[in-house]
Order: C-alpha cells, then sequence, then structure tokens
C-alpha cells in the first residue's frame, strides 16, 4: 500500500497522477503538438500534489513511462522522475510505454491487444499482449504493411494508440478494432501499485529510457 507519483511523456500527452493504495486522486494532463513536456511537466506534478491534497512527504514512490516513445519526452520524464526519486530518497520504477496503453483496453472481449505508438511513416513500435495485460512478444519498431499480423486473422484485436488510427486502412482485413489513444498516466496506477508491493524498483543513478531506436535529429521547420 503506496501513495506513488506517475509520470507519462513517451508521446505528446504530457500526463501526471497521483494514487493511493492503486486509487487514483489526481490526475493532470494536456496533448500537445509541440511537445511542452520541458516546461509543463514539473508544473503538472504540482498541480496533481495540490489537487489530491497531500504533501510531498506523502509520497512514497515515483514511477515513469520508460519507452519507448518520443526521445525527448522520454527524456524530461525520466530525468524528472529520477530528480523526484534522488530529491526526497523515495524508490524509482517504471513501466513499459507499451503497458500503459494495452491497460487502458484491459478484459475488453478479445483476443489480443495491439498498443502502437507512431514511430513515423508506416513504422510503430508495437507488441502483443493478452486481454488481461500480459506481455507475449518483446518490444518491436514494427513496419505496418498488408502483411502485418497475418498470423492473427480470424482473432479479434484491439489496435490501440497514436499510431492506430494511420494503420486501419492497411489492417483493414483484419477482425480488429482502432482506438486512437495516448498513453496516460492514470493507467499506470494498477501497474505502478503492484511493483511497490514486489518491490520492483530500478536503480536510480543507472537507470535509462528504453528508446529502442538510436535519436536521429532532424532539420527544424521554418517558421
Amino acid at each position: 500500500m503506496a501513495t506513488i507519483l506517475n509520470l507519462e511523456t513517451s508521446t505528446k500527452n504530457c500526463s501526471v497522477s497521483i494514487a493511493k493504495d492503486g486509487v487514483q486522486l489526481c490526475l493532470v494532463e494536456e496533448n500537445e503538438e509541440n511537445y511542452a513536456h520541458g516546461e509543463k511537466l514539473n508544473q503538472f506534478v504540482d498541480w496533481c500534489v495540490q489537487g489530491a491534497e497531500i504533501n510531498w512527504k506523502d509520497i512514497d514512490a515515483v514511477c515513469v513511462s520508460k519507452g519507448p516513445g518520443s526521445y525527448t519526452g522520454l527524456r524530461i520524464g525520466v530525468s524528472s522522475a529520477k530528480g523526484f526519486a534522488y530529491g526526497s530518497d523515495i524508490p524509482l520504477m517504471a513501466i513499459n510505454s507499451l503497458q500503459i496503453l494495452a491497460e487502458s483496453q484491459l478484459n475488453q472481449e478479445v483476443d489480443y491487444i495491439i498498443p502502437m505508438i507512431d514511430a513515423r511513416r508506416m513504422e510503430v513500435y508495437t507488441a502483443l499482449f493478452d486481454r488481461q495485460g500480459n506481455q507475449l512478444t518483446e518490444t518491436e519498431a514494427k513496419v505496418i504493411d498488408d502483411t502485418s499480423f497475418e498470423e492473427l486473422k480470424g482473432k479479434k484485436i484491439i489496435f490501440v494508440g497514436d499510431g492506430a488510427e494511420k494503420c486501419q486502412e492497411i489492417l483493414s482485413h483484419l477482425n480488429a478494432t482502432f482506438v486512437q489513444a495516448f498513453p496516460s498516466a492514470k493507467d499506470m496506477i494498477r501497474v505502478s501499485e503492484e511493483k511497490f508491493t514486489q518491490k520492483s524498483f530500478e536503480d536510480v543513478a543507472y537507470f535509462e529510457p528504453y528508446y529502442l531506436k538510436d535519436f536521429v535529429a532532424g532539420k527544424k521547420k521554418s517558421e
């Protein structure tokens, strides 16, 4: 049983929740095209603490989305989480961003949940989960074409994430529902409580985001 601060920054959604004993006390999040996580994350944390009507000393642990996802978003989220953990001398925990998406669709009448985080063009970060949220395959960066997931034909599937919508037409031959969504800190609560109970903690000094792919710098768009 614990009071846990959850941070999710793997996509354009900057999301913070606080939960006590697995029950959400407060959620603050904003979805912005310009990835303003660096400007807003700490403010959202302060608002969440206020909204939960607790003090900083009441927080027992911090949990962060570890990736895959946006290089910049993950770096900001993990840096902040490590700072909170180190500064307050509390444990650090981490959850795969795809698992967070899968958590949003638990116990639906489907065979599989397939979260997809957009990785540009027709590529997504993805993995296969069962309806209880158990990960069945390794996380991968996958280029989607009309042969993708052929082995699941006839199975009932939910594709969820900011990469799901762009794949809908090319995967229309599957028995699938497509849910456009972003990972949210509200969907970290069950897993972070479980990790705390199991003492599944990260090493604050050495923990790094799970980028999956190397960062490639691009030219800044002209104003």
